[in-house]
């Protein structure tokens, strides 16, 4: 449902996504990690259409971002860290405004809106401006937008921001569930945590590519590490970086 293939995005003399290759499949629940910079966001933000590569090709649902955006991001929802939210609107009236973007019809906007509201706490919020609102019910906002029209394909940048432990959770599961029903769920997280418990598949990037991909088992016994995923990411974008720095010196 997500295909990366030969991606690069540059800023001047910065690369900042190096020549990425990867698949996600129907119904995979894959996370993303890598230190501060190492190209997460700038790779989310190509493949979800913000950015243009400056080569290679982001597939959503077989649809190039670039060529078939509107088809692509039909089939697409995408939370950044720091959502934006339209703030004079309601929460009520912004689940209708997203409901009318995607062309839903009113009885199932209205079915949809009030099962993810009841998940997600928000019934006492629903026609409070959304300017007053504090950031985690801001950000339980959005992630009840962005599931309201079922999307295909699902991509979230650092998904825990904001959220009590309680709506994590809520979110946590919600993100499981829909995904075994056949939603593609792509995390870019900081939190080891939350890809050692949720992810099929978890990508390691460093200085703009993938140093290892694979199960968290496949993880540990690429990093000859026995332990947990803190210890895998540890050892592997270590590695990379004692690489690196060899072969900058022989030049």
């Amino acid at each position: 449902m997500i295909e990366i293939i030969n991606l690069v995005k540059k800023f001047g003399d910065l690369t900042a996504v190096n020549d990425i290759t990867l698949t996600v499949g129907r119904g995979e629940f894959f996370a993303v990690l890598g230190p501060n910079a190492a190209g997460k966001t700038t790779m989310i933000k190509v493949v979800t259409g913000l950015l243009k590569p400056t080569a290679g090709t982001a597939r959503v649902a077989g649809f190039d971002i670039q060529t078939h955006p509107l088809e692509a991001r039909r089939r697409l929802a995408y939370v950044p860290d720091f959502p934006f939210l339209y703030d004079k609107l309601t929460p009520w009236e912004f689940f209708r405004f997203t409901g009318q973007i995607f062309q839903m019809p009113e009885g199932r906007m209205e079915e949809a809106a009030k099962e993810l509201i009841a998940r997600f706490n928000l019934e006492d919020f629903l026609r409070k401006p959304i300017e007053g609102l504090s950031h985690g019910t801001k950000q339980r906002v959005a992630i009840a937008s962005a599931l309201l029209h079922d999307p295909e394909v699902f991509i979230i940048d650092e998904p825990m921001v904001g959220l009590d432990p309680h709506h994590a959770r809520v979110l946590k599961d919600t993100l499981k569930e829909r995904s075994r029903r056949g939603m593609t769920v792509f995390v870019s997280t900081h939190q080891l945590s939350v890809a050692e418990e949720m992810a099929d598949r978890i990508g390691i990037i460093h200085q703009g590519k993938f140093i290892a991909v694979g199960t968290r088992e496949e993880l540990r016994r690429q990093s000859g590490s026995d332990g947990a995923l803190e210890h895998s990411f540890l050892a592997l974008t270590r590695q990379e970086a004692n690489f690196t720095e060899e072969a900058a010196a022989r030049k």
